[in-house]
């Protein structure tokens, strides 16, 4: 059924169809109305759920934890801090190869404070061992949601999965979503049936002492899943095509007329959208552009990235994070694609655009566009040049 709504309503309202068992969360600004909106329907009796209250993100995270040990499907969503509160608890769960799914309102970190978005929080948790997704829409962060667990619960990956959507400019935003009816969820997605819990009835250990000659061999398994995961992923969204119609292709990765682009920007999120507009408005130009969306940031999809971008003369790379110290996470993935090969772009450049929620407008795309006519550029944050952008396109 198709609604006008808002993104974390239609949040609430997808994981009210994947029927949790647990939900635990505590709020922050701007994922506090998905978890709202779950309260009320466990409520008013919509959703035959535990809603947990906690005293903070932490507890929040190890609420979910037991949950997921016991053999229950379970939800939390958090922000900025609360991500980086439940920091320690997220290891654990990785860890311990529970299939949580967890939705991050990407929002900046502090200090200074700042509750507007980019995306330095979950790209902070990269290497946490939970598989990560980005949406452009809410009907991606809705679609997502659900293949979340169905990733999640399968018996071959059995990791968590975190999707990520920008705060306010999604959660808040409000957009037609078509949202699947519960007889069509329950056929995609069947009820969770654990390959292990805690149970005193068959009692087994969980997060057990393991000393220098096992741990290793820990973070090997994890490792080899997130290769797994390149393959399982484009089967999860080929079966959601065939159950819904909605196509995601291998569900790492979007192109956007890139086949014979000249320059490509590869992103991450909502700005998709922002460059789309961008690439269409040049193209009626006549100017050779496109864009390279990625998904799937956790497992990087470094094959795929260097099929698509092995033989386009000039990228640049737009992160909304920033490793201070260090080169873009993004931009860092995409050129380590093309480490060792043969064949790659003459220049991959690097931008940061949109810390702390600042605009990251048309003409913002069209600057990055414009300087990708010069020279390789490292790492250069965005500020705005309009005489570079009239100079190039006449504007």
């Amino acid at each position: 059924m198709r609604e006008f709504v808002e993104g974390s309503q239609a949040i609430a309202e997808i994981v009210k169809l994947c029927r949790p068992g647990v939900i635990s969360a505590y709020p922050i600004t701007p994922q506090t109305h998905i978890v709202e909106a779950l309260a009320q329907m466990v409520a008013d009796g919509e959703l035959s759920c535990q809603f947990v209250n906690v005293e903070s993100e932490h507890s929040a995270a190890s609420v979910v934890l037991g949950a997921s040990a016991t053999g229950v499907r379970a939800f939390t969503a958090t922000s900025s801090q609360g991500l980086l509160y439940m920091a320690e608890v997220l290891f654990n769960i990785s860890g311990l190869r529970l299939p949580l799914v967890m939705t991050c309102a990407n929002r900046a970190i502090s200090a200074p404070i700042n509750i507007w978005n980019d995306q330095q929080d979950s790209i902070s948790l990269r290497d946490s061992g939970w598989v990560q997704l980005y949406a452009e829409n809410n009907q991606e962060a809705v679609d997502f949601h659900l293949m979340a667990y169905r990733i999640a619960e399968d018996k071959s990956i059995m990791l968590p999965v975190m999707v990520c959507m920008d705060g306010f400019i999604l959660t808040h935003g409000m957009e037609p979503v078509d949202m699947p009816e519960q007889e069509k969820v329950d056929k995609f997605l069947p009820p969770y049936k654990p390959l292990y819990k805690l149970d005193p009835a068959n009692p087994l250990t969980m997060g057990l002492l393991a000393d220098p000659d096992y741990y290793l061999e820990t973070r090997f398994a994890i490792q080899e899943t997130f290769k797994d995961l390149l393959k399982f992923i484009p089967k999860v969204n080929e079966e959601f095509k065939n159950h819904f119609g909605r196509d995601y292709k291998d569900g790492l990765v979007e192109e956007y007329y890139v086949k014979d682009a000249e320059k490509v920007i590869v992103a991450m999120g909502s700005v998709c959208g922002t460059i789309k507009q961008v690439v269409d408005g040049l193209r009626a130009k006549g100017k050779k552009v496109g864009l390279l969306k990625i998904i799937s940031y956790r497992p990087f999809p470094y094959a795929r990235v260097y099929e698509i971008l092995k033989d386009v003369p000039r990228v640049a790379v737009l992160d909304k994070a920033v490793s201070l110290g260090g080169y873009a996470p993004v931009a860092v993935e995409v050129k380590a694609a093309f480490c060792g090969k043969k064949k790659a772009p003459k220049v991959i450049s690097s931008f940061i655009a949109g810390l702390g929620g600042r605009d990251i407008t048309l003409e913002s795309i069209k600057e990055v566009f414009a300087k990708l006519t010069q020279r390789e550029i490292n790492l250069e944050f965005i500020d705005l040049k309009p005489e570079l952008i009239k100079e190039e396109y006449g504007e």
